[in-house]
């Protein structure tokens, strides 16, 4: 199967984003695929914000994204965009560190105003990075995704539903992906 790096675009820990996302790393895990999580924000602020592109953390970081056959990338929207903390890494990437990578993009946000977030936002900052293919992305509403007292995560069953059909579109798509043969 495939080694799938699971980014989580999300600022927060405790996010909705952040736990939705680990959730479906487990759906993508008992698939057979490989799950390396990614959470941006424990790369440095300073790796990040002070655009090192030798620092351990960003070179690691780019090292992942290169071994991987398919990437998740997950983020919360905010003013009608990807996190801001996403776009950092994003830029910090080499200009084609998607190239032959299956990508599914995926974004929660608190209105349906943001929807479009993911096909005027992130769609084509991937697509310039290269990405062989950009499956179907879902929004799911922050109110489609709770968090019991004891930690237990909820999500509703339409936006279960959804996002159930879009990983396994993405998880088929990794399936199908070409085997390049070793030079000889």
């Amino acid at each position: 199967m495939a080694t799938v790096l699971s980014v989580s675009g999300s600022p927060s820990a405790s996010s909705r984003t952040n736990r939705l996302l680990r959730r479906l790393d487990s759906r993508l895990t008992a698939q057979g695929h490989e799950v390396i999580p990614l959470d941006v924000r424990t790369i440095p602020a300073e790796a990040l914000l002070g655009a090192d592109f030798r620092h351990p953390a960003i070179v690691e970081a780019t090292a992942l994204f290169g071994r991987a056959d398919g990437i998740v990338i997950g983020t919360p929207v905010y003013k009608a965009a990807y996190s801001g903390v996403l776009k950092a890494l994003l830029d910090l990437l080499p200009q084609y560190a998607l190239t032959g990578k299956t990508v599914l993009p995926l974004a929660t946000g608190g209105t349906t105003a943001h929807v479009l977030a993911i096909d005027y936002a992130l769609r084509p900052v991937l697509s310039s990075m290269g990405a062989r293919h950009i499956v179907q992305g879902w929004f799911t509403l922050d109110k489609d995704i709770t968090v019991g007292e004891d930690g237990v995560l909820t999500v509703a069953p339409a936006a279960t539903e959804a996002l159930t059909q879009v990983l396994d579109q993405f998880s088929e798509a990794l399936d199908r992906r070409p085997i390049l043969a070793a030079a000889v």
